[in-house]
């Protein structure tokens, strides 16, 4: 466990994803997913977190193991077509992670989530954290809209709205 991260989670204060995603920035998030899902029979969730606290940060929990825990509990892999896609940010670390569901993920591959990851975090890294965002599900959309194209009986099956932990 390493003392700079619980130093840089505890002074991560809960406002910091709030001051950078505020309410009309999520608007246009949610309306990015929304569109791209128009495109494909996918489900994309973006979550962001500003740091971690208690138990997870104390057992230095990864960050790609705090996504999976939230791809569970956000109930992302239980779509029809197993095809429900996570993008996480947790800022405190400024790591983002993509957890998909088998059936895109077996077509995708780690090397095509992390190529997305990275230029996320390009963004991220010169201030440009709503470009990255919506680039980064611009770029899934686009993944899942040419491994499962939107079907006859296209139907949302988990919100659409980011949310902010």
């Amino acid at each position: 466990m390493s003392i700079k991260r619980i130093a840089r989670h505890l002074v991560q204060h809960p406002w910091r994803a709030k001051q950078i995603f505020p309410p009309d920035v999520l608007a246009r998030i949610e309306q990015a997913i929304r569109q791209g899902e128009a495109t494909h029979s996918g489900q994309v969730r973006f979550v962001v977190e500003g740091a971690l606290d208690g138990a997870p940060l104390f057992r230095n929990q990864p960050a790609r193991e705090r996504a999976l825990d939230l791809f569970s509990h956000l109930r992302i892999w239980d779509t029809a077509h197993n095809n429900g896609v996570l993008i996480y940010l947790l800022l405190a670390d400024r790591d983002v992670e993509i957890i998909a569901d088998r059936g895109i993920d077996a077509v995708v591959g780690a090397a095509g989530w992390e190529t997305i990851c990275h230029a996320m975090e390009a963004e991220f890294r010169s201030g440009q954290f709503e470009r990255g965002v919506i680039a980064g599900i611009e770029a899934v959309s686009k993944e899942l809209a040419r491994h499962f194209p939107p079907g006859t009986s296209h139907s949302n099956e988990l919100p659409d709205a980011p949310v902010v932990m």
